[in-house]
């Protein structure tokens, strides 16, 4: 990963930029984001401009488009440049960085650098997700504060609930981490995950003593769990500290440095932990996240 001097010295201009954004979202030459035509060709008068004539509405009038289009730059009026260098934070910053930070940093206002935030984290979003190979452990927690703790007026008086979010997790031993919000932690939903999530060809299931996982064998699954309401945590190859790692770091990022993530967002946030930790070893973090951009 680059450092911040060597991000500043390799996109010195807006020009630099675009070209690397260019670059990484068609490496075999560009092509129409509306059809997928390579016979588009560039605009002199405009430059980093293209036109398609396959999908124009009238043989004298072509599509017309630009570098950002359909990327999550598009129609912004920050520069280019600037959002290099808020990418480049949030991928350097293990636990992530405020909105608030970001303001500082860029010196625009809350809402714009907010706004840019949650833009990247969604870019983020593993687009060609694999289901997960070799031995894999599954769990769930729950983020945010219990629902007595809140103010009266806010709330959500649930009965015999906390009011946390639900989350539930894969990780793959030594490899690729998945997680997502879910409504209800029941066997149906975690079953379902699991099914979405790991392959059949798994080597082994891991999870704890949930009975919400007691199904996986009867669909095919070699499950193995360790009781943790026993003090056992470990047990041959059967354990669930790597998600459990996860869990620590998602958390300590958003107690420490975002202190409160709303449900309508925490699917943003996911997001971006779940892509910093899958590149914790890609040199080339920051192209592959201008990629998913």
């Amino acid at each position: 990963m680059m450092t911040l001097s060597q991000l500043l010295k390799t996109f010195p201009t807006e020009e630099s930029c675009k070209a690397f954004l260019i670059e990484r979202r068609w490496p075999r030459g560009v092509t129409c984001p509306r059809c997928g035509n390579a016979k588009v060709y560039a605009l002199p008068s405009r430059p980093f401009h293209w036109a398609c004539r396959e999908c124009a509405p009238k043989p004298r009038y072509p599509y017309r488009f630009s570098f950002s289009v359909g990327t999550v730059f598009e129609n912004s009026n920050v520069p280019l440049k600037t959002w290099f260098e808020v990418l480049w934070q949030m991928l350097n910053s293990k636990k992530g960085v405020s909105a608030l930070q970001i303001q500082r940093q860029i010196g625009r206002s809350y809402p714009t650098a907010w706004y840019m935030c949650h833009r990247l984290r969604a870019g983020m979003q593993d687009a060609e997700f694999r289901r997960l190979m070799g031995i894999v452990e599954v769990d769930e927690t729950y983020i945010g504060g219990k629902d007595k703790n809140r103010h009266w007026n806010k709330r959500k008086h649930i009965p015999g609930g906390t009011g946390k979010t639900a989350v539930i997790g894969a990780i793959s031993r030594k490899g690729n981490v998945t997680c997502r919000m879910i409504e209800k932690v029941d066997a149906s939903t975690l079953n379902g995950f699991v099914q979405e999530a790991v392959s059949e060809k798994v080597d082994l299931v891991a999870t704890d003593e949930f009975t919400g996982y007691r199904r996986l064998r009867s669909r095919g699954y070699k499950h193995g769990s360790v009781d943790h309401s026993h003090g056992e945590y470990v047990s041959g190859a059967i354990h669930t500290c790597n998600i459990d790692n996860f869990w620590s770091l998602l958390k300590r990022g958003i107690i420490g440095t975002y202190h409160n993530v709303s449900r309508k967002y925490l699917p943003l946030y996911l997001n971006e932990f779940v892509f910093r930790y899958n590149n914790r070893e890609n040199p080339d973090i920051f192209g592959t996240a201008i990629a998913e951009c």
